[in-house]
């Protein structure tokens, strides 16, 4: 009788241990308390206009990366021979930042190279503000975000220095748990926002910066063009 009472006990005291271990996401939010259910929800937004944003940008610089690697041999064909609203039509047809600025420098061909030179920059720089449209924003997320996190730490600490004021020099872990919840789950949560947005931004600068290149390359070759002799 007594060892099935023990056996019983010991049976009730491993599923209690085992319950109390078991910790999930959704339970540290909710025991973090107002202030962190907050701070958690502000830093779920910051993450999902951040995971909008690189999609959006990396399918959108995918698309403006897509060059034909004839493209410019055509484009010297058609010049070469005077055809330049084949030239036109044909840079219409490719719809890429590099085409459009050989189209902004064949529709000034005629002019001095030096003012085609500057339509070519001009242009330059409306396609690259174009490429690095919102991409600020996840620079911002990610600098933002921990600092976000950290406000939840020190609200976390405050709500735990609170309970400890009230509770007359009593100290109760379970009673500081709240604020607890909130210092260690916010941190957490702002730095994986943080780390996520930082990785995002510097892919997105990485293939920019290609794109970029791409066009300056096809630029130079367009300019050298007509700088041939005829």
């Amino acid at each position: 009788m007594l060892l099935t009472v023990l056996q019983n006990s010991s049976e009730i005291l491993t599923e209690t241990i085992s319950e109390e271990k078991k910790l999930s996401v959704y339970k540290l939010i909710m025991d973090g308390g107002l202030g962190g259910q907050i701070i958690i929800a502000i830093l779920l937004i910051l993450l999902i206009v951040a995971l909008y944003i690189y999609f959006e940008r990396f399918f959108a610089i995918k698309s403006a990366s897509k060059t034909d690697s004839n493209f410019m041999n055509q484009i010297r064909d058609h010049v070469t021979h005077g055809k330049l609203d084949a030239a036109k039509v044909l840079c219409a047809q490719v719809k890429s930042p590099a085409s459009r600025l050989i189209e902004k420098g064949i529709s000034r061909i005629g002019k001095p190279l030096e003012d085609i030179h500057t339509a070519i920059e001009n242009a330059g720089r409306l396609e690259i503000y174009k490429l690095e449209k919102n991409v600020s924003v996840l620079a911002t997320i990610a600098g933002a975000a921990p600092m976000i996190g950290f406000l939840g730490t020190v609200i976390g600490m405050i709500i735990a220095i609170h309970e400890i004021s009230n509770a007359g020099g009593q100290i109760d872990i379970k009673m500081l748990s709240d604020g607890l919840y909130t210092a260690m789950t916010t941190t957490v949560a702002g730095l994986i926002v943080g780390i996520i947005s930082y990785i995002q931004y510097n892919h997105l600068v990485a293939k920019t910066d290609k794109v970029v290149y791409e066009m300056e390359a096809k630029s130079v070759e367009f300019l050298d063009l007509l700088n041939e002799p005829i």
